[in-house]
């Protein structure tokens, strides 16, 4: 059974705009609303990124008949097709031989998957489940996707077409988002790219954001967010925490790294200091680097965030610059008579830090992580360090988790900000103070 990817509908392409894709989920629990469906948002945001329109989306159950009738409907309208789900050892997991069923083909069992997943057991010092023989079936033609990460390889096939000539291509990947993003950076994404005419190769620049909203931020940057541009450029939001994708193709790296540039800088030129960071940066680790460019520490206290602030910066020092986060204290809540301000200012005597970041609801309130009105969360920030105080009040909308996260990362972007101010005013192009 052949690893490469063979010949597709791809290689009959005269434009990327005739490929369209489909997206397939499978599973009981995603049909009946027990559990949300984020591998298509992900995966359909990929192929917008290498510039494959997504067409279709589709859930189905773990049924073999509806699955077969789900999959010769996307075969005949769709050129690529991505699947999730029902690659695992139990009875219910079909994809496999709901895919051999619409290609017409038997089951074979491949030695070297039987053996990886054996191995795989074997490493743990337990014996292969006999179930576990299923995942190394594939249909025959097929082409397998190694899955670094579990026992559950992927299957890349072409499906046969009856209304028009050629086939329709599937990769069906695991459902489990982090053997399944994995799988496809490595195999899925690069084989897609193959199929697109003088693609070439692509390269991807993250840069990072904190600060303002996504609506805020794609005002910020006119005509840059849009279908169709070169280079492409995605925007997502993940707890406060904006990042926009530049995607580039060309001929090599070097001319990918060329026609980035250029948006990359007018990207920095628009936000100004609301960009932090690149790639993999979190707006903790822009924190400690500030630190660690001022040569200051860092101890913090907090009053109803639960932890959080103390626990982003623990993480962020475990991974970057060692010595400037000096631990965190919790409290339940804030004594009567105390604020915000003299809990920062205490906090940093007792622990010798040069700096104390202190987070608290706004006096007199003593409600978890502020009083909440109409939806609006109301804290106060307070930075005390060798110069004086540094505070801000803020009103965060938002419930439950993005609520906190927000009023954490908002605290701890104070510190960037206050010790290592931006180039210039640090502001948007066209923002006021």
């Amino acid at each position: 059974m052949a690893t490469s990817s063979g010949p597709s509908v791809g290689e009959r392409a005269t434009t990327a705009e005739t490929l369209r894709a489909e997206v397939v989920s499978i599973g009981d629990e995603l049909t009946t609303g027990q559990r949300l469906d984020t591998n298509s948002q992900w995966i359909s945001r990929e192929l917008g990124v290498l510039g494959v329109p997504v067409a279709f989306h589709t859930t189905i159950t773990d049924s073999l008949d509806d699955g077969i009738a789900a999959f010769r409907i996307a075969a005949e309208r769709a050129e690529i097709i991505v699947v999730t789900g029902g690659l695992g050892p139990t009875a219910d997991d079909l994809t496999r031989d709901v895919l051999a069923r619409v290609a017409g083909v038997p089951l074979d069992l491949s030695a070297a998957a039987l053996a990886d997943v054996e191995a795989r057991f074997a490493r743990r010092a337990v014996p292969c489940p006999e179930s576990n023989r299923r995942q190394a079936l594939f249909p025959r033609g097929s082409r397998i996707i190694a899955n670094p990460e579990g026992t559950a390889p992927g299957i890349d096939l072409d499906l046969p077409r009856t209304s028009s000539a050629g086939n329709a291509r599937v990769f069906a990947l695991p459902g489990v988002p982090g053997e399944m993003r994995t799988m496809w950076q490595a195999t899925v994404g690069p084989a897609i790219l193959a199929m697109l005419p003088g693609a070439g190769t692509i390269r991807f620049r993250r840069i990072k954001c904190f600060g303002a909203g996504e609506s805020a931020i794609e005002a910020m940057l006119p005509d840059l967010v849009r279908r169709g541009r070169e280079p492409l450029v995605g925007i997502t939001a993940h707890e406060a925490t904006i990042t926009l994708r530049i995607a580039a193709r060309g001929r090599d790296l070097a001319a990918c790294e060329a026609a980035i540039a250029p948006t990359e800088a007018v990207i920095r030129e628009c936000l100004g200091g609301i960009v932090y960071g690149t790639e993999d940066d979190e707006v903790e680790d822009a924190a400690l680097a500030a630190l660690a460019t001022a040569g200051a520490t860092l101890a913090t206290v907090e009053v109803g965030s639960l932890g959080q602030i103390a626990g982003l910066l623990a993480a962020a020092a475990a991974r970057g610059p060692e010595g400037r986060f000096r631990g965190g204290v919790v409290l339940p809540a804030i004594a009567a008579g105390i604020t915000v301000t003299e809990l920062a200012r205490q906090r940093r005597a007792d622990s010798g830090a040069t700096h104390a970041l202190a987070i608290g609801p706004i006096v007199p309130v003593a409600e978890a992580i502020g009083e909440s009105v109409g939806g609006v969360t109301m804290v106060e920030i307070v930075l005390a360090g060798p110069d004086g105080i540094t505070r801000r009040e803020h009103r965060l909308g938002g419930a439950g988790t993005v609520r906190l996260a927000r009023a954490s990362k908002t605290a701890i972007d104070l510190v960037r900000t206050t010790l290592v101010p931006p180039a210039g005013d640090g502001l948007p192009r066209g923002a006021t103070r």
